[in-house]
C-alpha cells in the first residue's frame, strides 16, 4: 500500500502543523516503479543524481520511497521531517556504510568517519578549536593569506577565479593547521583533490569496489600518496621541533591530545584528523566562494551594494573579527549563494538502527535515508522564485525562513564542525576581493552548469573577468 505523502506547506501561519496521518505498519510512501531489482533507479541516479531526485520529488512528494534491492531508501525533502530525522532520531541513525568506507580510504577513522562513542569523544575533543570565539583568532591568518594571494592576481578579461580561490583556501587551511603555506604544491593538490572527489563519487553508485591494487587504479593510488604525503611531512616536521617551539595551530592541538593520551589519540588518529581538516576545510569553502564569485559577476547591482558596504565599514583597512558583524549585506550574498549552490547538495545518507516513526510512517530497522538539501533550498514554498539571486531573503526584516529549509552545513549533532570557521573565512575573503576587484562575466560566456562530485562545482573550471576596483 502506497499513500501519497503530503506536498503542502507544513509550516502554517499562526499555528502548529497538523498531526501527520498514521499509516499502517508495512506501508511505504509513494515512489517510482522499481521493476524486478530497482537497479535502474540506481543507474538513473548515477547519471544525474540532482535531476533524478528533483523529478521524483515533483512526481511523488516530499517523502519518496526507492526500492533498490536489497535496500529500502527514503528521500526526505521536507524541512520539518529532515529535522525530525537528524535531530529527534539522531541516536537511531548511522551513516551509510558504503559511503563511509569510500571516505575512509583517505580519512581513516576521523571525526567525519567515526560512529557512536568514538565519534562523540572525537567531537568533544575537537569542538573547542572550532567554537565561534576560538575561530576569531584566525581572522589575521585568513586575511594574510588572502592579501598575499590577491597581490598576485592580475586583472584580465578571463581569469581562472575558481583555481585562484581553491589555491587560496588551501593556503588558509595550511596556515591554520600547520603554520605553513601551500606554495608551489597548490596546483598539484588541487588536481589531486578533484580526482579523489570524482573517483569517490563514481564509486558511490557501485555496491563494491575493485581492490585498489588493480592496474587501472594507479591514479587513485597516486592521489592518495600525494595527499597523505602532504600531511605526513607536516606531522614529522612538527615532531622534530622541541615542544617549546611548537606554534599554536591545529596540528599542535592534535599532538597535545596525542601526548596526553596516546591510546585514545595515536599518531594515526592525528593524521586522520589532519587529512579531514585539509580536505573538508578547503573544498566546500572554495566551492562556495567560486559560486559566490559567479553570483556577484552575474548580478552587478548586488555586487556594487556589497562593495559599498565593505568600503563604508572597512574604510580601506584589512577586515578584523570585530568588523564582520557589520558586513550584513555581504553575509546575505553568501547565504543566498549557498542556498542556490550548496557545496554539499546531498548529505551523507543515513541508515536506521531501529524502527522509527517519521511523518506518520513506521520505518523498519535498516532503512536508508537520503537528504537532498538542494531541493529544500530551491523549493518555492520556502523561497519564492527560487532560481533568482535575492540576498534580501536573508535580511533581518525579511519574512522568516522555516526552520530547516536552509541548512548548508547540515543540522543536528553532526552539523559541520567547521561551519563558523567557513563562514568567517568566506566573509573575510569576499570582503577583501571586493576591496580590490570588480567581477564580471566574460563576453559570450554561458552560466556554469553545476556538477556533483560529492561537492558541487562548475562543470568546467570557472573563469571571470577581473578589473581593479580603483579603475
Amino acid at each position: 500500500m502506497n499513500t501519497p505523502s503530503p506536498a503542502q506547506c507544513p509550516f502554517r501561519a499562526g499555528g502548529q502543523p497538523p498531526a501527520p496521518v498514521r499509516h499502517p505498519v508495512g506501508a511505504w510512501p509513494p515512489g517510482p516503479p522499481s521493476g524486478l531489482t530497482g537497479w535502474s533507479l540506481l543507474a538513473r541516479m548515477a547519471r544525474d543524481l540532482p535531476a533524478a531526485l528533483a523529478r521524483w520529488r515533483q512526481d511523488y512528494g516530499d517523502l519518496v520511497h526507492l526500492r533498490m534491492w536489497p535496500e529500502h531508501q527514503l528521500v526526505v525533502a521536507d524541512p520539518q521531517l529532515v529535522r525530525e530525522l537528524l535531530v529527534t532520531h539522531h541516536e537511531a541513525l548511522i551513516r551509510w556504510e558504503r559511503g563511509i568506507g569510500i571516505f575512509s580510504y583517505l580519512q581513516g577513522n576521523s571525526v567525519l568517519i567515526a560512529e557512536a562513542p568514538q565519534w562523540a569523544a572525537k567531537r568533544h575533543a575537537l569542538q573547542p578549536a572550532f567554537a565561534p570565539k576560538a575561530v576569531k583568532a584566525f581572522v589575521p591568518t585568513i586575511a594574510a593569506a588572502a592579501g598575499k594571494a590577491m597581490e598576485a592576481w592580475q586583472a584580465a578579461a578571463a581569469v581562472p577565479i575558481e583555481s585562484h580561490l581553491t589555491a587560496l583556501t588551501m593556503d588558509v587551511i595550511m596556515r591554520m593547521m600547520f603554520s605553513s603555506e601551500i606554495g608551489d604544491e597548490a596546483r598539484s593538490m588541487e588536481a589531486a583533490v578533484h580526482a579523489a572527489l570524482v573517483e569517490g563519487n563514481a564509486e558511490m553508485f557501485w555496491p563494491a569496489s575493485w581492490p585498489d591494487w588493480m592496474p587501472w587504479k594507479r591514479r587513485k593510488r597516486k592521489v592518495r600518496a600525494q595527499l597523505t604525503g602532504l600531511v605526513e611531512r607536516q606531522v614529522q616536521s612538527r615532531l622534530a621541533l622541541p615542544l617549546d617551539a611548537w606554534p599554536a595551530d591545529l596540528l599542535s592541538r592534535l599532538l597535545e591530545l596525542h601526548r596526553a593520551d596516546g591510546q585514545a589519540w595515536p599518531l594515526d588518529a592525528v593524521r586522520d584528523e589532519c587529512m579531514t581538516a585539509f580536505l573538508a576545510g578547503h573544498e566546500t569553502t572554495a566551492a562556495s566562494l567560486t559560486w559566490w564569485a559567479w553570483c556577484m559577476a552575474s548580478n552587478p547591482a548586488a555586487q556594487e551594494e556589497a562593495r559599498q558596504e565593505v568600503a563604508s565599514v572597512l574604510q580601506g583597512r584589512t577586515p578584523g573579527d570585530e568588523d564582520l558583524p557589520a558586513l550584513g549585506y555581504l553575509a546575505q550574498t553568501l547565504d543566498e549563494t549557498m542556498r542556490l549552490y550548496p557545496a554539499a547538495p546531498v548529505l551523507m545518507s543515513r541508515r536506521s538502527t531501529r524502527e522509527i516513526t517519521l511523518g506518520g510512517w513506521t520505518v523498519p530497522t535498516g532503512t536508508m535515508f537520503m537528504i537532498p538539501v538542494f531541493l529544500m533550498h530551491q523549493d518555492p514554498r520556502w523561497f519564492p522564485e527560487p532560481q533568482a539571486f535575492r540576498p534580501g531573503r536573508f535580511a533581518a526584516d525579511a519574512p522568516a525562513i522555516p526552520r530547516g529549509a536552509f541548512m548548508p552545513f547540515g543540522t543536528g549533532p553532526r552539523v559541520c564542525l567547521g561551519q563558523h570557521l567557513a563562514l568567517m573565512e568566506m566573509t573575510v575573503v569576499a570582503a577583501m576581493l571586493l576591496q580590490r576587484f570588480v567581477l564580471s562575466v566574460p563576453a559570450g560566456q554561458a552560466a556554469p552548469q553545476p556538477v556533483l562530485n560529492i561537492s558541487m562545482r562548475p562543470g568546467t573550471p570557472l573563469c571571470l573577468a577581473l578589473a581593479s576596483s580603483a579603475a
